[in-house]
């Protein structure tokens, strides 16, 4: 697949656009890793034009780009690359003006940002002006339907203009250094793969904290829920990266066939296993870092079922994980922004030191907001004791901001937008990955609505519900907190 000469932003006069989007776009334009003549064209429902989305786009660049990042000349070279055409989405005529920006719509990239209700006639407007021809490309954003039913009907009105080869749902995880490093990490070193399997795993923890609460985003939320919002996705392609077989080879098919093989695998949550293996939370009023925060129900207005937090035990059926558990929790007005995974070894089969409390290896992967890998040894307490050896487990930080420090920290979407534009699918989640993920959301959903279980308050500032304790701590396992 040839690089793309045109890049089309659909939506990209929204938040996503002036945070993520055009700051990554110029971050790359920067470095020189864009083609001096890709033309980067956005569209929207507001009535600006070329001026005013070049005026819009400096603006977001000073707002969310370092101003040691920001040299005049770049800048202006980056928006020189810019131009905007105007489109109501659900008006077909308006996509000619469209087709005639873009030249060669053999070699568009095209980033949709759109509410999920305006995709159909997107597409149809898209295929109808000959911006689905071989070559082109599109990326969808989620959320990319509610459930499994509603996935497929949005993916099968994709598939009638665009093949499978030539779409790329985006999971912005992906992206993130530390993500991929989780596949440099496993597949690059012989050290853990021996280990990496249920002889020398006890259990892994993913866990995605925020302290933001709504933060505008009041209707979309309440609709989905965290389960939805964050396990769907985020949580289950950590998930599959870590569960995953070696592929043959670091290309999108070999890859992609591993990471759907553990989506595939993993033992379904129904009406019998919810209450035991899974905790709905809601967010009460409480306090983070030191200021007072409303309750969720308080934010929206009204009463709300939706869980702002959940945790699960899942397995993985297969002989790799055979009895290994894996702990997800997310939640909203978490005490801290975190993402990170927990890779619990199991203890040595014997301690040669009497009565030294030996803890079992552990390998933490954090990846946000500190993108860093550390392993937890046990090493002897330095002195001339007379009684033996003292030990205690110490972190051995492999130092990944120290070890690149020459190297700036890239925005996710940077590499993404960049995968885009060339063509390289290997980030990129698959269809049948995305129906994975739901049929086993949609079971869990099930079971809920099933069994009538309903949502535990927890205070904002902690770390959810006691039962999401109760739910490790049955196991003899604590969350790393």
């Amino acid at each position: 697949m040839s690089a793309a000469t045109s890049l089309l932003l659909f939506g990209a006069t929204g938040d996503l656009s002036r945070r993520m989007l055009l700051p990554s776009l110029f971050g790359l334009s920067a470095d020189g890793l864009l083609h001096p003549d890709l033309r980067i064209i956005g569209t929207a429902r507001s009535g600006l034009d070329t001026a005013a989305f070049r005026a819009m786009a400096a603006q977001a660049l000073e707002q969310h780009v370092e101003a040691e990042r920001r040299p005049p000349a770049a800048v202006a070279s980056f928006l020189d690359r810019l131009a905007y055409v105007p489109l109501d989405a659900t008006q077909a005529e308006g996509y000619a003006a469209l087709a005639a920006e873009v030249g060669d719509p053999c070699r568009l990239a095209i980033f949709l940002s759109t509410a999920p209700r305006l995709f159909g006639a997107t597409i149809t407007g898209l295929a109808g002006a000959g911006l689905a021809c071989a070559g082109a490309r599109l990326a969808l954003e989620k959320p990319l339907g509610h459930d499994l039913a509603s996935s497929r009907a949005i993916n099968d009105a994709v598939a009638g203009a665009y093949p499978e080869s030539q779409i790329f749902r985006i999971d912005h995880y992906l992206g993130k250094e530390t993500v991929q490093n989780l596949l440099a990490l496993r597949f690059g070193n012989i050290l853990f793969e021996p280990l990496w399997n249920a002889t020398g795993i006890d259990h892994v923890q993913i866990s995605v904290g925020e302290t933001v609460g709504l933060e505008g985003r009041t209707d979309y939320y309440d609709g989905m829920g965290a389960l939805r919002d964050m396990v769907q996705n985020h949580m289950l392609q950590l998930l599959a990266l870590v569960a995953m077989e070696p592929p043959a080879r670091f290309d999108p098919a070999a890859v992609r066939d591993e990471k759907v093989k553990v989506l595939r695998s993993l033992r379904p949550i129904g009406p019998r296993d919810v209450e035991s293996h899974s905790v709905r939370g809601q967010y009460d009023a409480g306090a983070i870092l030191g200021q007072p925060v409303r309750a969720y129900a308080d934010e929206l207005g009204r009463a709300s079922d939706t869980e702002t937090f959940v945790a699960l035990k899942a397995h993985v059926d297969n002989w790799r994980w055979r009895g290994v558990p894996f702990y997800l929790r997310t939640g909203k007005r978490m005490p801290e922004r975190v993402s990170e995974i927990i890779v619990q070894f199991r203890a040595v089969p014997h301690s040669m030191f009497g009565d030294a409390t030996l803890k079992p290896n552990k390998l933490i992967i954090s990846i946000q907001p500190d993108e860093n890998i550390g392993l937890r040894l046990m090493t002897k307490l330095p002195g001339l004791g007379r009684d033996g050896l003292k030990l205690r487990a110490v972190p051995l930080d492999i130092g990944l901001p120290g070890a690149f420090a020459d190297v700036r920290r890239r925005i996710a979407y940077e590499r993404l937008l960049l995968d885009l534009v060339e063509g390289r699918q290997t980030l990129f989640v698959r269809r049948d990955e995305v129906e994975a993920q739901w049929t086993w959301i949609d079971a869990i959903r099930a079971g809920w609505a099933e069994t009538g279980m309903q949502v535990k308050p927890y205070p904002a500032g902690t770390w959810g519900p006691s039962q999401a304790i109760a739910l490790t701590e049955r196991d003899g396992v604590s969350w790393h907190d």
